[in-house]
């Protein structure tokens, strides 16, 4: 008879197996067949594998619960492979081949196995039945040699202490007497509370006047005798009424170290190693409890906490769910016997409602969910009926809740509540200490993301990089997948700019379902909010797409998209939450963050989120200012340049300039070639000291003033004399600029008559037809420091075949270590250049400079070649 099913689908991808073995583990454990888990999940791991991995379909998981044990089904969509039929296990396949070893292993480990065809599938199941187990000695003690049974004295004295509902004595009987040195006249009508030494220590939440309260309660505290000592005791309280209907508490003491005669031993196999038992200790109840060696791990204590409580209580399932910092809400990080994978991080406040059962700081028992919908939220849906919860607190601090479940009502009374909460408090310190050591190597863990995450952000300036890098650090980190989304201004709509999801081939369907879906709203609260809008998108198009499929509703225009859409729905159906990106006071766009579908974030991730889109914000301002300084600067580095070079009859020309840097300042560089009069036309190459806004001003002044001089007529001399005058009008804003200026007259004869004036700038260099190289001028002081300048043009005729070469210091202050090109070292290169035409001069000296050192040039330089190639003969 089948008694509860679970069944599941993973698609045909690697990580499904994985994903199958988790499904089966927590379905079996939740069932509480723990014997067999380990063999269902191997052959469920083989037959997922041949499903997924060789035979490229989707595999369906199904698990059925029998009185005797589990049956498993895994079914796959390509009936046509091979299997081995009428074969004996020898011819069945080896381990070491690919095909055969999971019916191999069927056979071997399962109790029976078949497989079932249909023309449109092929499913594999196995029989796994629960072995026997010995009755009657859940609470038997294990059979001891005499040398290691607890000690005691030679005559055990039992104190029967007897109290009212008002907490005073009422009955003290003689043990009680010799042990505490009090006789009963002494003590009758006094409050116990006045001998009781309750102990403050961590991991107990009940006071000596709520244990007196409740139906069973033990423990350890003191007794304060007649001669003011303390006595440590062990105690057992029963709640008892008598004939009248009158309450009354019966309390059992022993001393401490005789606590075996009264303690209630725990239920399950638990078999103490008599190796570990020493001579006049008890056992550690922690150990007792969650078993030695205890995991040394929080995920591992807590999952051993939920399994213990549910053997304990003979629950169906269990959870265990810790406190936040502020203990507003409590986050869900164990269970067993509920869908792990859905509720795991899942969050409930810690007060759902009035009263106590409203609290997780108080114990509470519901008999019959059914009869108060939704009382306990994470239960709804699961058919669990009944219920108990208990608190953990350490120094009157919540720090969790423990639950246990069960499929039937009125399963639990106060009398399981007690036991629990005696559980609870003496594991409640050890789940701290270890939740406390993971928030520690958490905050160690993300300390270290910041920091690299912050060193990769400060890394670029460059906006699309930027973008990626805040998606890359997200996923798979912190997220399944995530969205950006950038605001140019304060009047503009969020726009999706990045999306990235853990697996490539979601991105698509992820972005085109996002497109479709209005933005989520740019909210300047910082921290985390929720935004359902993606998963119901989601669904309702997976809804859609699945309703075309079967011939309902609207037609569909391609068929094949069924797959792609439930993909995408199960990719973001989960928890999606918006961080809001603000940098300068300003929201400049929205980090979105999804979970796939029923998973949660955990509290510490949505913080550190939080940490890491603040420094998102600003690398994704600074970006965006950088890329508009940039923009900003080459406009304006482009309207110091000549927009063309005009054609110059009977000479040919050639300018290269290289920027240095990185784009985001104006160099001091320049150059010009200009018609003045017919015949006639002026040519200049210039370099203002340092760069930015100030050294552009005077470079816009200095081209703009040399066009305007020289077209009204003035000479050389005067053009630059007018100019010096103009740069130091500026005052402080000047900047000194060393110019080379001159004019060009092209002659009939093939010729090419020069006039130079070289203003502190390198000299112009003449190269010959015979390979001579010398200086076309001679140098005159620098322009915009001196006021009376006495300059004068130098004449240069340039004959058919001769180059006329100009440069700005970038060329020859080029440096390679001590080294620098110079001027000895243009002059080389440029005797090389006999022969070539002026653009092939210009560029074989700029290989030349790039060449002689490694390292990016550090400073702009610009080449000016003229040639004079002489008269065309018929």
């Amino acid at each position: 008879m089948i008694t509860a099913r679970a069944a599941a689908t993973f698609d045909p991808v690697g990580r499904s197996v994985a994903t199958a073995r988790s499904f089966v583990r927590d379905t079996l454990q939740g069932w509480g067949f723990t014997d067999i888990v380990d063999d269902a999940v191997v052959l469920t791991s083989e037959l997922v594998t041949n499903a997924v991995v060789h035979a490229g379909t989707a595999a369906e998981v199904l698990c059925l619960r029998t009185g005797d044990g589990a049956r498993i089904e895994v079914a796959d969509r390509y009936p046509e492979r091979e299997i081995p039929l009428q074969q004996s296990l020898a011819t069945m396949g080896s381990p070491d081949r690919e095909g055969g070893r999971g019916l191999q292993l069927c056979a071997a480990l399962a109790s029976r196995w078949g497989v079932d065809y249909t023309p449109t599938h092929k499913q594999v199941w196995f029989q796994l039945d629960l072995p026997e187990r010995p009755v009657g000695i859940r609470t038997a003690g294990p059979s001891l040699p005499t040398d290691l049974l607890p000690l005691a004295d030679g005559r055990v004295r039992v104190a029967v202490i007897q109290i009212d509902r008002t907490g005073a004595v009422t009955a003290w009987n003689e043990d009680a007497e010799e042990l505490f040195g009090y006789a009963a006249d002494q003590v009758t009508g006094k409050p116990l509370t006045d001998f009781a030494a309750w102990p403050h220590t961590p991991g107990t939440s009940t006071g000596i006047a709520e244990a007196l309260q409740l139906s069973r309660w033990e423990g350890s505290y003191g007794i304060r005798g007649a001669d003011g000592r303390v006595t440590p005791v062990y105690a057992s309280h029963l709640r008892v009424r008598d004939a009248d209907g009158d309450p009354s508490t019966v309390c059992l003491l022993v001393r401490d170290h005789e606590r075996a005669v009264l303690q209630t031993p725990l239920r399950g196999p638990v078999h103490p190693d008599p190796a570990n038992l020493t001579e006049g200790h008890a056992a550690d109840p922690f150990e007792v409890f969650i078993g030695s060696p205890a995991p040394d791990d929080l995920d591992g204590l807590l999952q051993r906490t939920v399994e213990r409580a549910r053997d304990m209580l003979d629950g169906d399932a269990a959870f265990l769910l810790l406190a936040t910092d502020d203990e507003t809400e409590l986050e869900v990080r164990a269970s067993t016997g509920l869908p792990s994978a859905r509720q795991r991080f899942a969050r409930v406040p810690v007060e759902a409602g009035p009263g106590r059962y409203g609290s997780a700081r108080m114990p509470s028992v519901h008999e019959d969910l059914s009869e108060v919908p939704g009382a306990v939220p994470l239960l709804n849906g699961t058919g669990l009926r009944s219920v108990v919860t208990v608190p953990l607190k350490v120094e009157g601090r919540l720090t969790g809740s423990l639950g246990v479940a069960a499929e039937a009502p009125d399963r639990y009374s106060n009398e399981e509540a007690l036991r629990l909460q005696f559980a609870a408090d003496r594991i409640a310190l050890a789940v701290e200490s270890a939740r406390l050591g993971e928030l520690e190597r958490h905050r160690r863990g993300s300390l270290s993301f910041l920091v690299e995450a912050s060193d990769l952000l400060a890394g670029t300036l460059d906006r699309d990089q930027t973008l990626a890098l805040m998606a890359q650090m997200t996923v798979p980190t912190l997220a399944t997948w995530c969205a950006v989304y950038t605001i140019a201004d304060q009047s503009s709509e969020p726009y999706l700019s990045y999306v990235l999801h853990e697996d490539e081939e979601r991105i698509d369907g992820l972005k085109a379902l996002l497109a479709r879906i209005a933005p989520p709203d740019p909210v300047p609260t910082p921290g985390a909010r929720v935004w359902n809008t993606p998963s119901e998108a989601a669904h309702e198009a997976a809804l859609r797409t699945s309703m075309r499929s079967l011939g309902l509703g609207e037609p569909a225009s391609v068929s094949s998209g069924i797959g792609t859409t439930l993909a995408t729905s199960s990719a973001v159906g989960g928890e999606t939450v918006v961080l809001p990106l603000v940098a300068r006071n300003r929201v400049i766009g929205m980090l979105t963050l999804g979970k796939p579908s029923d998973e949660h974030f955990r509290q510490e991730d949505l913080e550190l989120a939080e940490d890491l889109s603040r420094r998102a914000a600003l690398a994704l301002d600074n970006a965006r200012l950088y890329s508009e300084r940039t923009a900003i600067s080459q406009s304006l580095q482009r309207s110091l340049l000549p927009p063309e070079l005009p054609d110059v009859p009977g000479v040919e020309v050639e300018v290269i300039y290289r920027a240095a840097g990185e784009g985001n300042e104006v160099g001091g560089d320049f150059y010009d070639l200009f018609p003045i009069r017919d015949g006639a036309y002026g040519f200049a190459i210039g370099d203002v000291c340092g760069t930015g806004p100030e050294a552009a001003a005077v470079t816009g002044l200095a081209r703009h003033a040399l066009r305007l001089l020289a077209r009204e007529g003035f000479g050389g001399p005067a053009v630059l004399e007018r100019l010096n005058a103009a740069i130091l009008d500026e005052g402080a804003r000047s900047r000194f600029l060393t110019l080379l200026y001159g004019e060009l007259w092209p002659q009939e004869d093939g010729s090419a008559v020069l006039k130079v004036v070289c203003a502190g700038h390198p000299l112009p260099l003449r190269l010959r037809q015979d390979g001579t190289v010398e200086p076309a001028a001679e140098p005159q002081p620098l322009l915009g420091v001196m006021d009376d300048l006495e300059l004068y043009e130098q004449t240069v005729v340039l004959d058919p075949g001769d180059v006329l070469l100009c440069v700005t210091d970038g060329v020859t202050e080029r440096r390679e270590g001590p080294r620098m090109l110079g001027d000895d070292g243009l002059t080389d290169v440029l005797t090389t250049c006999t022969g070539l035409t002026a653009g092939a001069v210009a560029a074989r000296i700029m290989r030349a400079v790039e060449r002689f050192a490694s390292d990016a040039p550090s400073d702009d330089m610009a080449i000016l070649a003229m040639r004079v190639p002489g008269l065309q003969k018929d």
